[in-house]
This record gives structure tokens, C-alpha cells and sequence, in this order.
């Protein structure tokens, strides 16, 4: 006679020994919030000790639910998004959900994607991670049924989590005008998929601090590179150093360009920030080892409060499906900043002879704003003539060797 098959438990069973009911069960082995932590530890134990496992296919008949959350991403080469799925991962699986990435790298993915809408059959809950999506894309999501939470990036009328880009460098570009810095460039980043929503909102927050600052836009101090390309990041630079005006300062899109334009401005005997001050933005974990100032935003913050969004959504339908997470930013000084006061004086004492600033004219010091004849000795201005500007030592359209006579230093921030 065969032995007789042993019975698994159900939910029933777990119900009975945690004394709740099967409902709570349902709920609790659903990663659902509406359970308190006191039941759902009970649950758990009861589940555990009765070696209960509930099948994902046999909940998904019963609830219309898949267990799984969709991601949709331009790439998964990038620190940003590394850094934002490694805290959504676990914020998920502590719910009881799957994550499922869609990588979309190019035309042919993306042109399937939209086409079949693989999502649709296989997730509660889509993240589209800094994707630059048409209004025929972002209208064939809204159909998908489900709540879709758009990351890094701000689309009106539709949940998003985002940092403030615009903002973030604003205050950037402060914390240069502030230490006295008026020529600026802006390196833009080029070939970066995805990412042009935060490439456009940093450009504006870059024009709209220049603005209020007085201070005209310069279309040539704008320029664009390719992210890990020094070859690329030289000719930006070059483009730069060779203007009449050169900047004192640039402030690039992402940390990795950065990081190349002060690599080749050292290269080039520029020093950073003697000469040029070099300011970054995101705060990758590089930018603290080459102690390179930036605006820091925080991607892993930002993931797990998608995720977090994500999870009330999905348990509450009627939710609110057009709240916005915005983040702040923060600018962080380190080494590849500094005052253009500083910078002159240090370059101009140990050139110029003790009794330069007696004989200088006092007409000097009134051609710059801010400027005193101290700081501006006779045999800088004497050496250049009256139509060539000042620009960073060392650099393309510079005759003095001095480096740059005015100066509008300040405290730096």
C-alpha cells in the first residue's frame, strides 16, 4: 500500500496558528502596509514554522497581481543608476516584490518595447529611470493600467521623483560668482542617453544664476564633450582657452567630465584652481578622491523613495497619481575651487617687483570692478595691451605670464 502523500499546509493552516485571518495571511504574504508589524511578525513565524510557501503564479489568479515591479532604463552603465536600483532592490524584495529591469539602449529595443508593452502583462507597477520619452510613448504608458513613476526626471501631471537640478546648479554657479569668478563655462554632456532632462534643467539654473548676478550670457562659454573621452574633454577645454576672454572657471554637467578637464588643465601646466577653478556636479564616489567640488545629489535616496512611491500606489489605487518628490541638492567645496583674488595676488607678487603697486597709475585699479590698486599691479596691465583681456596664466589668448589683472574676489562659500 503506498504511502500516503503528505498534506502542505495552506493558508488556512497559517491563519489558525497566528491567529488571524486568512484575509490578514493574504495581506501580510503580499507585503501589503496595511498590516502592522506586530501581525505580520506573527504571520511570518507561523508561515516559517508550518514551511508554508506561497506559489507567486496561484496569488497572482487569486489577486490580479504579479509580485513584480518593471524598471525601464536607457542604460545600466551609470553610476547614477547603479546607484539607484541597489536601493530599490531591497526596499522591493522586503515586500515581497521581484524587480524586473528593461534595458533599453537603442532604436530597435526601444521601437520593441513600445510595441508590445512587455510590462503590461508582467508587473504592478513600472519606474521609467531618466528617459526621454514622446508624448506617444508617455501616452502608450498611461495605458498600460498600472501606476508608472517617472525617476529623475519631472513630467507634469504624472508621479516623479527627481532632484533639483535647476537649483542645484544655481547654487553651483553661485558658489563660483561668489569667489569672485565672472567668465564661467558650462560643459555640457554629450551622447549621455537618457539624461537630457537633468542636462537641460542644470543649463538653465547655470543661466539664471549668471542672470541674477548681472553678469551677460556668453553662448561661446557653453560647450559639449562626450563622458569618458579625454580626447573629447581636451578639445572642449581647448575650445575654451582659446577665446578672447578665456574662463576662470568652468562647471561641468556630470563629476567623470570634470574630473578630464581638470586631468588636462593640470596636463597643460594650468593649475586647478590657481588658475582655473573646475566644479562638478552629482558627488560620485571619484569626486571625493580627487577632491574635486561639487553639487551633490543622492541617487539612492532617490530610488528608494520611487520604490517607496511605488508600493502605495500599487496598494492604493485611488493614491495620489500626480504627487512630485522633489530632492535637494547641496554644493560641497573641496580643492578645485577658488577666489580669483587669491589667485591674482599670488600670481602677480611673485612676478612683479616690490615697487610696482607705488608707480601704478590709479586709473588701474577703476578698470575692473572691486579691484584695488594692491591687487593689480602697474607691470600686468603695462604688459598687455589695452584691447587683450585678462584670461587664466598659461592659457590660449593670455600674453602675461602674470595670469588675469582684476579680480572680484570674495569670501568663498
Amino acid at each position: 500500500m503506498p504511502p500516503a502523500q503528505q498534506r502542505h499546509p495552506t493558508m488556512a493552516d497559517v491563519a489558525e496558528r497566528a491567529g488571524v485571518s486568512t484575509s490578514t495571511v493574504s495581506r501580510t504574504l503580499r507585503g501589503l502596509s496595511t498590516v502592522s508589524p506586530e501581525v505580520r511578525a506573527r504571520v511570518e513565524k507561523a508561515a516559517r514554522e508550518l514551511e508554508f510557501a506561497v506559489s507567486r503564479q496561484a496569488a497572482s489568479l487569486v489577486t490580479g497581481r504579479t509580485g513584480t515591479v518593471a524598471v525601464m532604463v536607457p542604460t545600466l552603465n551609470s553610476w547614477f543608476m547603479g546607484s539607484a536600483l541597489s536601493s530599490l532592490a531591497p526596499l522591493l524584495r522586503a515586500a515581497g516584490l521581484q524587480l524586473n529591469v528593461y534595458e533599453i539602449p537603442d532604436l530597435a529595443e526601444r521601437t520593441s518595447f513600445f510595441e508590445h508593452l512587455p510590462a503590461r502583462r508582467n508587473a504592478d507597477a513600472l519606474l521609467v529611470f531618466s528617459f526621454d520619452l514622446t508624448d506617444e510613448e508617455t501616452a502608450r504608458l498611461d495605458d498600460l493600467g498600472m501606476p508608472v513613476i517617472y525617476v529623475s526626471q519631472h513630467v507634469e501631471g504624472r508621479p516623479s521623483v527627481y532632484a533639483d537640478d535647476v537649483v542645484g546648479a544655481l547654487h553651483g554657479t553661485r558658489h563660483l560668482l561668489n569667489l569672485g569668478h565672472r567668465r564661467i563655462a558650462f560643459v555640457l554632456t554629450e551622447g549621455a542617453s537618457g539624461f537630457t532632462f537633468s542636462s537641460n534643467e542644470r543649463l538653465l539654473g547655470y543661466q539664471q544664476a549668471l542672470t541674477e548676478a548681472g553678469v551677460p550670457l556668453d553662448d561661446d562659454l557653453v560647450v559639449s564633450t562626450r563622458v569618458g573621452s579625454k580626447r573629447a574633454a581636451a578639445e572642449s577645454l581647448g575650445t575654451l582657452l582659446s577665446l578672447r576672454e578665456p574662463p576662470t572657471a568652468v562647471f561641468a554637467e556630470q563629476d567623470e567630465v570634470a574630473v578630464a578637464l581638470v586631468w588636462n588643465l593640470r596636463k597643460t601646466q594650468i593649475a586647478v584652481p590657481e588658475r582655473v577653478s573646475v566644479l562638478g556636479f552629482d558627488d560620485q564616489p571619484l569626486a571625493d578622491w580627487f577632491d574635486l567640488s561639487t553639487v551633490a545629489q543622492s541617487p539612492s535616496e532617490m530610488g528608494r523613495l520611487a520604490g517607496d512611491l511605488a508600493l502605495k500606489l500599487i496598494d492604493d489605487s485611488d493614491g495620489d497619481h500626480e504627487r512630485h518628490i522633489v530632492l535637494p541638492t547641496h554644493v560641497i567645496p573641496r580643492g578645485t575651487t577658488a577666489p580669483v583674488a587669491a589667485t591674482t595676488v599670488a600670481t602677480a607678487s611673485a612676478t612683479a617687483p616690490a615697487t610696482t603697486a607705488a608707480t601704478a597709475p590709479a586709473t588701474t585699479a577703476a578698470t575692473a570692478p572691486g579691484t584695488t590698486a594692491v591687487t593689480a599691479p602697474a607691470t600686468t596691465a603695462a604688459t598687455r595691451p589695452a584691447d587683450q583681456p585678462a584670461g587664466p596664466a598659461g592659457a590660449a589668448g593670455s600674453t602675461s605670464s602674470a595670469g588675469s589683472a582684476s579680480s572680484e574676489g570674495s569670501a568663498r562659500e
